[in-house]
């Protein structure tokens, strides 16, 4: 049953690759899907290309561990810092800009905007290097459940993943990406609400299981009685890093930004916000509400052996074989659709921002588009070896690998970014000044993490600190250097003050009766 559902589930993502072909004849289809996107599947990209394994697997095993119920808050604040605001912020103001500056990636967005070639090469750099941490993430998250259910070898896992991934973003591009994203975020919806109710059933049910949770005691965590079936946890001041880093984060990361630029109008994005809000509160809510419940399995789950990414496998493992199948199909939906969005992020920043007019003089369409799909197949095969590279080396979490690549990207880009929407006061060296603050924090946590003081040694806790730290750095750099050339400002700008005429059932006008 488990296979055949498999062959199945494949051969649908294929077929939409190979069918979405003709989207894909230049750069603009094949990288924003001719800026057409719909409502529904923006909304279900954006929710998929956030959660994947290492929400599922990674951040809900380890961080329900840790704080209990009280995990759920990440969830929550995913809905509504990660989903809700990020679309009502950003959305339109993206779209908007990126269409009148003529620019499919955020490396592109920051060359345009502020005038610099520069700022546009050492963005695309800062992507290409900590984007590859995240895309080892997700493939180290898939291969525990695969191994859980078939027995399968972490290597076969890899492979198989990276293969079918490859398969239907080269011949689809990003509109087969956003409809594939769709058939799987309905597979995650649907799954993560069966998987919930099958495990907390297999503990006597919500009200049994939640009793079960307030009687755990970890006298090396808390002393105080109930603690992880409390409203705050034993821990607020970590869980409150990691809803900053994994709700604020998606403002500053290239693939997730990048959906707004591809959404088709107004009416899309405003529908676009609310589906994709109450998507990421069943499935972010969802997974670390499930995470919550960890501790009633301790008697199956050996930490110091084998981690916090084996907690949710276990936890899963005595469910039927049907519901098991559900889950690897959950996940596999869930680690997919993120690992399409990196690698059509990367491929296309390296090729447009990179290559382009840099070492490869006068690229044709076609060949930017050639060059995209060469380097997808590179993206993949470098990220698929990192990732059995660090199975075997003392980075074995997920969470640690996602919290150095979130902070890096997310405190790099955040700021400048979203200021760039907003404020005609932007200088490109406070860009630099972020960019170089971010992605030296996250290079030096990484090789030299003994060194922060404590509250920073997470990589968590320090993706968090740089991402806030760049909405302090931004303005005030830019108040102590050079103003931007106000004729280049203006331009940007401007596209904001176009006036155009739409029908009075989007808009009154106010001479209306």
């Amino acid at each position: 049953m488990k296979l055949a559902l498999l062959i199945v589930y494949f051969s649908v993502l294929v077929g939409i690759g190979l069918y979405c072909r003709k989207h894909t004849t230049d750069v603009d289809g094949f990288v924003l899907g001719g800026r057409s996107v719909g409502a529904w599947l923006t909304a279900f990209a954006y929710g998929t290309s956030y959660f994947s394994a290492v929400v599922f697997v990674g951040y809900a095993g380890q961080f329900g561990w840790r704080y209990g119920i009280a995990a759920t808050w990440a969830g929550i604040g995913n809905a509504l810092i990660g989903s809700l605001m990020a679309w009502f912020i950003l959305g339109r103001r993206t779209r908007i800009m990126t269409q009148h500056l003529d620019s499919a990636t955020m490396p592109q967005f920051f060359g345009k905007r502020f005038g610099s070639d520069a700022l546009k090469i050492g963005a695309s750099i800062i992507i290409f290097i900590f984007m590859i941490p995240y895309t080892a993430s997700l493939y180290n998250g898939l291969s525990r459940l695969f191994g859980m259910a078939f027995d399968i070898d972490y290597s076969v896992c890899i492979t198989l993943m990276a293969v079918l991934t490859a398969v239907y973003v080269i011949a689809g591009g990003y509109m087969a990406t956003a409809i594939n994203d769709f058939i799987q975020g309905m597979v995650m919806l649907v799954g993560l609400v069966a998987v919930i109710y099958a495990v907390l059933e297999s503990k006597g049910g919500f009200t049994n299981a939640l009793d079960g949770l307030a009687r755990v005691t970890d006298e090396t965590v808390s002393t105080t009685p109930g603690i992880f079936s409390s409203f705050f946890g034993p821990d607020p001041l970590n869980l409150l890093f990691v809803v900053i880093l994994t709700s604020l984060g998606t403002w500053g990361l290239p693939q997730m930004v990048q959906k707004f630029y591809a959404i088709k109008n107004e009416q899309a994005i405003q529908k676009g916000t609310i589906i994709s809000t109450l998507f990421a509160f069943v499935v972010a809510g969802g997974c670390y509400f499930l995470g919550g419940f960890g501790r009633l399995f301790s008697d199956q789950v050996d930490i110091k052996a084998n981690g916090f990414d084996s907690i949710i496998p276990t936890m899963l493992s005595g469910l039927t074989e049907g519901m098991i199948a559900l889950v690897v199909i959950l996940v596999l939906s869930a680690s997919m659709s993120t690992l399409s969005s990196l690698v059509i992020a990367s491929s296309s920043t390296l090729t447009i921002d990179l290559l382009k007019d840099n070492f490869i003089k006068n690229m044709s369409e076609a060949k930017q588009v050639f060059v995209m799909r060469i380097l997808i197949v590179v993206f993949i095969a470098i990220s698929a070896v990192l990732a059995l590279v660090q199975y075997t080396s003392s980075v074995n979490f997920i969470a640690q690998l996602m919290g150095i690549s979130w902070g890096a990207m997310a405190g790099s880009f955040l700021a400048p970014f979203m200021y760039a929407l907003y404020s005609k006061k932007v200088t490109t060296a406070s860009c630099w000044a972020c960019f170089l603050f971010s992605s030296v924090l996250m290079t030096a946590n990484m090789f030299a993490r003994p060194m922060f003081p404590a509250i920073m040694q997470s990589p968590i806790n320090a993706g968090a600190i740089a991402m806030l730290a760049g909405l302090i750095i931004v303005p005030v750099v830019s108040a102590i250097t050079s103003a931007p050339d106000k004729k280049l400002v203006d331009d940007a700008f401007k596209c904001y003050d176009k006036e155009t005429t739409v029908p009075i059932s989007v808009a009154l006008g106010k001479n209306q009766s």
